[in-house]
């Protein structure tokens, strides 16, 4: 990747590689990650991810290939998400922020 890239860019260039396998395109055109801004000194990356529907059944597995995502950026040291509009939100936020992909 480009140097001068900076960390969110590199962010959002991770995350075009992420597809959901219901529809075939990727979390960014879904507009399933928003909100995404980063603390460039310490490295978090903060975000709200939005399944597509409240009752999405595989909400869970496509988070956790986010994160991963995310995390597999070099700088990004740590991640915060929120989980909105599905029925299993909180717990979903909860279990995602408990431990690092």
């Amino acid at each position: 990747m480009a140097v001068d890239m900076t960390l969110r860019e590199q962010i959002l260039m991770r995350l075009v590689e992420v597809i959901d396998p219901e529809t075939g395109f990727d979390v960014l055109r879904m507009r399933l990650v928003e909100d995404l801004t980063i603390d460039e000194p310490t490295g978090i990356a903060t975000y709200t991810f939005r399944p597509s529907s409240p009752l999405c059944p595989i909400a869970h597995s496509l988070a956790v290939d986010i994160k991963r995502a995310v995390a597999s950026v070099a700088g990004v040291r740590g991640q915060k998400i929120t989980v909105e509009g599905h029925v299993k939100a909180q717990e979903l936020t909860e279990i995602l922020n408990q431990a690092e992909a």
